[in-house]
């Protein structure tokens, strides 16, 4: 058995073909497939989606969406507590009555939360709200229920 007699195994992937290696590396020359010259031929190509040569790119041009929120954002209306001393001692409050006393413009779809600013100086039945751990404190103190929901 001499060398030049082995066979060679077929292999089931073919080697990868240098590029660039000369005329005689199976595979194009200096070109290497990107065509004569130019900025794809030059470095790797890596050109970013969107560049338009040095001009200022068509997504810098758009007017901005200042006023998007992402999914995830919560949509609450804050009333700080004070603003519950409109209503009468032994009234229920609730989003609904809020909106219709003109304390809140609209029904947000996450809920109204109560903020601890203030005193507050009547007893009343609050229902349907989400309260901060200060509002919660100040409403128990003033003898106030909170009915949860």
């Amino acid at each position: 058995m001499r060398l030049h007699n082995l066979v060679k195994p077929k292999s089931k992937t073919s080697g990868k073909k240098r590029v660039g290696r000369g005329y005689g590396s199976g595979k194009g020359g200096h070109t290497s497939g990107l065509g004569q010259k130019g900025q794809k031929s030059r470095g790797k190509g890596n050109i970013p989606a969107g560049f338009e040569g040095g001009q200022v790119p068509l997504f810098k041009k758009m007017p901005k969406i200042s006023s998007f929120k992402g999914v995830k954002h919560k949509r609450i209306v804050t009333v700080p507590l004070v603003s519950l001393n409109k209503y009468k001692d032994g009234e229920k409050v609730t989003p609904e009555s809020l909106l219709k006393k003109g304390i809140i413009i609209r029904l947000p779809r996450d809920g109204v939360k109560i903020l601890g600013n203030g005193a507050l100086h009547k007893k009343l039945e609050i229902e349907g709200f989400l309260l901060t751990k200060g509002a919660r404190d100040r409403i128990i103190s003033s003898e106030s229920k909170i009915i949860e929901s």
